[in-house]
């Protein structure tokens, strides 16, 4: 399955309203309108700068006279205004338009007026492989050096989130730099640990996972033999986890400029799925991150 199948599986789904947080940019507007042609979503509601939003929309072609939107004057004023959208309910999705990450994770974040959810926030990739196959890599974004308990959190949020997108009893390779475990690289201790609750069945959702997993033998059977490794993940991963946010912020780019595959991407562990895309992704990048959210929306 790959992006194409995604999303038409996502029109399958009771089409939900999309809430963006300073919409000021052409790109975002672009993927919202193709995003409500496609049956992805039922609305959508704009944030932000009337004027500056009117300036994006006559830049992407688009007439927004049915479109909702609600004047702010600043990104954080904005960003709240975005999340109380999905409060009320009138949304279900939240997206990140052009404001920094941060000023749109306060808003999300807030004690008294946030989404914040029962789990650790965490990004998910989603990348299209060259055979057309859909893998997700976590966390390249969000949490910058997670400990044991925050990777099970981050973990969990990745495998419930394989479940919603189609990918069930979702093979994991919790990545390090060697294959054992090695008490002196906590990443390889952890790894273990986490296939040893796997095993065990102790996260949300069935998974099968197998670590600690170099990312060579964790990406190609061949590698594995090559090395006399035998893992139930290898060459078949469908959640890549990685050790730290340099590790993963570098392997998704490889993936995006070096490999040259489509991506996507997500915040996980809110009340609601957070369409969270670099400012440098396409429109496709971001259509595609709409139809993840929609199905994330639909499992609740």
């Amino acid at each position: 399955m790959g992006f194409t199948e995604l999303r038409a599986q996502a029109k399958k789904a009771a089409p939900q309203g999309l809430a963006v947080a300073w919409a000021a940019d052409p790109t975002v507007l672009k993927a919202c309108q193709k995003a409500l042609v496609e049956g992805l979503i039922g609305h959508v509601a704009l944030t932000g700068p009337e004027r500056a939003i009117s300036q994006a929309a006559e830049q992407a072609g688009l007439d927004l006279s049915n479109w909702t939107i609600k004047a702010a004057s600043s990104p954080g004023e904005s960003a709240y205004q975005a999340v109380e959208l999905v409060r009320s309910g009138e949304c279900a999705i939240l997206m990140k338009g052009k404001l920094n990450t941060a000023d749109l994770l306060r808003a999300v974040l807030h004690k008294e007026r946030g989404l914040r959810g029962s789990s650790l926030l965490s990004h998910i990739a989603v990348i299209e492989l060259a055979d057309g196959r859909l893998t997700t890599l976590t966390d390249g974004a969000m949490n910058i050096r997670p400990d044991l308990e925050q990777k099970v959190a981050i973990l969990d949020n990745a495998i419930r989130f394989a479940w919603s997108i189609g990918l069930a009893k979702p093979k994991v390779a919790v990545l390090a730099a060697v294959e054992t475990v090695n008490p002196k690289m906590q990443e390889t201790v952890d790894a273990a640990a986490l296939a040893q609750m796997g095993a065990r069945g102790q996260f949300s959702r069935e998974a099968v996972v197998d670590g600690p997993l170099a990312f060579d033998n964790a990406f190609s059977k061949e590698a594995a033999a090559h090395k006399g490794i035998s893992s139930p993940v290898a060459g078949e991963v469908d959640i890549f986890l990685v050790p730290e946010i340099t590790a993963g912020n570098i392997l998704y780019k490889a993936f995006t400029y070096a490999a040259g595959f489509k991506t996507a991407g997500l915040i996980l562990g809110a009340q609601c799925p957070i369409v969270l895309t670099s400012r440098a992704d396409g429109e496709e990048s971001k259509l595609n991150s709409i139809a993840l959210a929609a199905l994330a929306a639909r499992e609740g």
